[in-house]
């Protein structure tokens, strides 16, 4: 066995056994806290509306964990089980160039990781999410939903692979920086155009009507001096029962979306402090050090493949015998998230950070009070668990958990 090949099943064994350990964890804490409601939340969330959330988690957990199990089986069948090698002598047949045949392994490859997703999907939407009331989403819907990404994963997909293997194939050594200017400049042209080309092929957008909820945005983003191209409201309840706000588009195209779902549950008051939070995100410059960490680390993804697709063994010792440019990314791609697993925590809790700071600006601009109340509704309403495992919660989540960020926004009010 080759020594890369030992590091890369030492590092899967690893992460593997985390994931499960974090995951039993969480189990047993969720169950041990679910007969009584936490002291903080008794006069808010009712022990039926606890004790949903803690079956909803523990349900999500248990299929957590066969995923796991799951997506560790097809890692190991794509690299030393010999798909990937399988697949790239089938297209190697072809006698295509070396463009037109790393684009086609590649798409192939994410065609039948879509396939093998496929029964995941669809029991988590239509068993797990109907199970508790969550799920509204229609099997025409669904289909669509696969139909349409699958559509615009070609259309945007297809120049975006030709162009990377392009350079990787004649742009020299310092191809990867080439690759990452042009990926980022991508990304960035994807971020301005989702709004308005992009996510309106999923979901309908229809402007926030007047009203007090439309007068309160309204003094709130002057308050702020925080400008966009609208407020909208998304047909989130098409799909889903779940409750959400985001921002999304940059520059002049930024805009403000509101779920239907979450406007029903939540009074102007507490929909005024919510949009105070996430604008908080944006006036302390969360969204611009989110990208250019992820421009970071980006740019030391494509620094590290642009060595590693001169060795040989890193190629073999991952059951491809004929290195090429796409097998590198390709292998890049799939075998990098077993080693970053464990910075997980670091990400999550500069995440954790960043929500603080958030809702500190949200309590000085609106209403501490208000933002806590809409949180318990969205808790409630999204049968979040109030008693997550601490240490599950450094690794996954990217909020603080319920207790800590009520106890932070009770002192910030």
């Amino acid at each position: 066995m080759q020594t890369f090949t030992l590091v890369f099943l030492l590092f899967l064994m690893a992460s593997t056994l985390v994931q499960v350990w974090l995951s039993l964890r969480q189990k047993q804490s969720v169950q041990q806290h679910r007969t009584a409601v936490p002291d903080a939340f008794r006069d808010r969330i009712t022990l039926e509306q606890h004790q949903k959330a803690a079956d909803y988690t523990l349900a999500r957990g248990r299929f957590g964990r066969v995923e796991l199990c799951i997506g560790l089986a097809v890692l190991l069948a794509w690299t030393l089980g010999g798909g990937l090698e399988w697949l790239d002598q089938g297209w190697r047949a072809m006698g295509w160039g070396p463009l037109w045949t790393g684009t086609a392994v590649i798409l192939s490859m994410t065609l039948i990781a879509g396939l093998i997703d496929l029964p995941s999907a669809l029991y988590r939407t239509f068993v797990l999410e109907t199970r508790f009331g969550f799920n509204q989403t229609s099997l025409q819907t669904f289909i669509a939903d696969r139909a349409k990404g699958a559509l615009l994963g070609l259309i945007i997909g297809v120049p975006l692979i030709l162009f990377i293997l392009w350079l990787m194939e004649s742009a020299g050594r310092i191809w990867w920086l080439y690759a990452w200017v042009g990926l980022t400049t991508f990304s960035l042209l994807m971020t301005w155009a989702y709004p308005k080309f992009i996510a309106p092929l999923f979901n309908r957008f229809e402007p926030l009507q007047e009203g007090e909820v439309a007068n309160r945005i309204d003094a709130l983003l002057k308050r702020t001096g925080f400008n966009s191209k609208g407020v909208f409201v998304m047909d989130g309840s098409r799909r889903s029962a779940h409750g959400n706000a985001y921002f999304t588009g940059f520059g002049r195209n930024k805009r403000i979306v509101f779920f239907d779902t979450l406007l029903k549950h939540l009074t102007p008051a507490q929909i005024e402090a919510v949009l105070a939070h996430e604008l908080g995100h944006f006036k302390r410059r969360h969204i611009l050090k989110g990208m250019l960490l992820s421009m970071a680390m980006t740019f030391a993804g494509f620094a590290i493949l642009a060595w590693l697709m001169q060795q040989g063994w890193f190629y073999t010792a991952l059951g491809v015998s004929t290195p090429s440019t796409w097998m590198a990314l390709i292998l890049f791609m799939i075998a990098s998230p077993v080693f970053t697993f464990f910075i997980a925590p670091l990400m999550a809790r500069l995440s954790r950070r960043h929500e603080f700071e958030a809702d500190e600006f949200a309590a000085r601009q609106s209403s501490a009070t208000e933002l806590i109340a809409a949180l318990v509704g969205l808790y409630r309403e999204n049968a979040s668990t109030l008693t997550p495992d601490p240490l599950y919660s450094a690794f996954y989540d990217s909020h603080p958990p319920a207790a800590i960020r009520i106890a932070h926004l009770q002192h910030c009010a």
